[in-house]
């Protein structure tokens, strides 16, 4: 098993965001996180980031116990989170993002190579490589956000509502990244509010609701599941 969350625990002072909440992630898969705002969903990458720290339960990776591990550590074991709302330097170039995402690793040609790569991958971010980040567009942005993830060399990449905010042109093109980058060998955790996007690329998902896992399974079957259709695949989602 690549990832490992067994009946984690997290609160934010008295608020108990997070219920025993137990899933896992195998090598090769996309798995999604999906549920309504506030349901813990990004606490869950968070927590399995080392942004926060479980108050109990355990987080395995490859075998290795990382429940406390420090950030830095984790994005070293390959575990690399792609932030809500992108979180990229505005006022630093799109090359200098890139660079940034690379801070774990030492090897220049390494890193070089990685970069053309990145930038055959997107070259909308090639042709704006010496731009601030700030100038580009909301899904260009978000382009940025995951190829600076991918800088880092990531077995597991956490995406956090990559398609927030997005035109639905755009929507499908990053889903269609996500899935190339999976098809690629790295395996990924999806947070999303868009369900049905999320799930239609998936092979398993599972549907939090105010910090606890309510159900899991094979993405297709969620995809008919009355209860599913009716919180989470309705309305704009239809």
């Amino acid at each position: 098993m690549i990832l490992e969350i067994e009946n984690i625990n997290v609160h934010y002072g008295a608020i108990h965001a997070l219920k025993d909440v137990s899933f896992h992630l195998a090598e090769g898969e996309i798995v999604s996180l999906i549920g309504a705002n506030g349901a813990g969903k990004s606490t869950n990458l968070n927590t399995i980031s080392g942004i926060l720290h479980p108050t109990s339960g355990k987080i395995t990776s490859f075998g290795e116990e990382i429940t406390h591990a420090a950030p830095q550590t984790i994005v070293r074991k390959g575990i690399v989170q792609v932030p809500e709302g992108r979180k990229i330097f505005p006022s630093m170039s799109v090359w200098e993002n890139l660079e940034l995402g690379a801070y774990t690793q030492t090897n220049r040609a390494e890193i070089n190579e990685r970069m053309q790569a990145i930038f055959q991958r997107f070259p909308r971010l090639k042709e704006r490589r010496n731009q601030p980040g700030g100038t580009l567009s909301g899904g260009e942005q978000q382009m940025l956000a995951i190829a600076r993830g991918l800088m880092a060399k990531p077995r597991v990449l956490l995406l956090d509502e990559p398609s927030m905010g997005l035109a639905p042109l755009m929507v499908e093109q990053i889903f269609e990244i996500i899935r190339e980058i999976n098809q690629e060998g790295t395996s990924i955790l999806l947070v999303e509010q868009n369900a049905l996007m999320a799930l239609s690329i998936s092979d398993r998902g599972y549907v939090l609701d105010t910090g606890k896992i309510v159900l899991g399974g094979a993405a297709d079957e969620l995809l008919h599941n009355p209860m599913v259709i009716d919180a989470y695949l309705g309305g704009n989602n239809g």
